[in-house]
């Protein structure tokens, strides 16, 4: 058994019902996490086999839930504007890879959150399918912020995500995923949070800023939102990114990837992370219990008051409808 975090309480023992001894309660739940954070190139069949084997060798390494980064079938087209890149997309029904990772998590036994381009009719959605470990798919998550500006050009190609936020129970217990650009908003996790999520993940395609908005490298800002989440909702958070320079496909930009996927605990503190520039596995032992009782303790969703909230519904803060 992993060592228990320091945060963490003792496990609850119970009375046992005849005897009145005192008796070990139910084993604590720990799920290992593997981030598998990857460089994607221009060749999808060779994106996906990489991915396969990443999977794998989590999976070898006691892995039960892993997370790949998000679109990791390509390039990130959306560095441009082109529109023979719609191309990319397919319906859920028939879809080249989705049935491939399916058997995978069936064969391996891993709980695996996948990303992909979905069309469905007219519509384009930055998806992500939850895969069970008995393979089953528990649905569909359509990312629900559309970034738009230099080098991140995504309301080109995706509508704004329908599905509301999701969190799945699954064989490891509840996961919220949110997709990249949705990990900066504070209502997103909490959101997951009260539908009964146990951690959060994030799979991610984010890297250097072009020089028009400014160049700033935003690597540290990205994980401080996420280490917010973390305290505020008391729960593990994870984000996965992929690494790697890439040119776009159309005109002369380049994005820099920063890799540095990690993992928060329940306290926000980094409790494993990769480097800015190469190909990683990142494992983390995730103390669901342990967290669920911190969480409790804490109080943070005892003292929440919804009524007082109504200014989060509203774009400006005022009163619906207010001119």
């Amino acid at each position: 058994m992993p060592e228990r975090p320091h945060w963490a309480s003792e496990p609850p023992a119970r009375v046992a019902p005849r005897h009145g001894a005192l008796e070990s309660a139910t084993p604590e739940r720990v799920v290992r996490l593997a981030l598998v954070q990857m460089a994607c190139g221009d060749d999808r069949d060779a994106n996906v086999d990489a991915a396969e084997r990443h999977v794998r060798a989590a999976a070898d390494q006691g892995a039960q839930l892993v997370l790949l980064p998000e679109l990791f079938e390509y390039l990130y087209w959306p560095q441009v504007e082109a529109e023979h890149l719609f191309a990319l997309a397919h319906p859920v029904e028939g879809h080249p890879f989705l049935g491939r990772f399916r058997a995978l998590a069936a064969e391996l036994g891993v709980v695996l959150p996948v990303s992909f381009f979905e069309r469905a009719g007219q519509a384009h959605f930055n998806s992500l399918m939850m895969i069970d470990a008995d393979g089953s798919a528990l649905g569909v998550y359509r990312k629900s912020h559309i970034p738009d500006g230099p080098g991140y050009e995504e309301k080109y190609y995706f509508n704004p995500g329908d599905t509301g936020f999701r969190a799945w129970r699954t064989a490891v217990g509840t996961v919220g995923v949110g997709i990249c650009w949705d990990q900066w908003y504070p209502e997103c996790a909490r959101a997951m949070a009260l539908q009964g999520a146990e951690l959060l993940l994030y799979p991610t395609a984010i890297g250097s800023e072009p020089a028009a908005s400014g160049g700033l490298d935003t690597k540290d800002m990205w994980q401080r939102a996420m280490q917010g989440h973390a305290v505020a909702n008391a729960m593990y958070v994870a984000a996965v990114n992929r690494v790697g320079r890439e040119a776009a496909l159309a005109g002369d930009g380049v994005a820099e990837f920063y890799g540095s996927s990690f993992v928060a605990d329940p306290t926000g503190a980094k409790v494993a992370e990769a480097d800015r520039a190469g190909e990683a596995l990142v494992l983390a032992d995730l103390h669901l219990d342990a967290a669920r009782r911190f969480r409790a303790g804490f109080g943070f969703f005892r003292d929440r008051r919804p009524d007082l909230y109504g200014a989060l519904m509203t774009a400006d803060g005022g009163p619906r409808g207010s001119g």
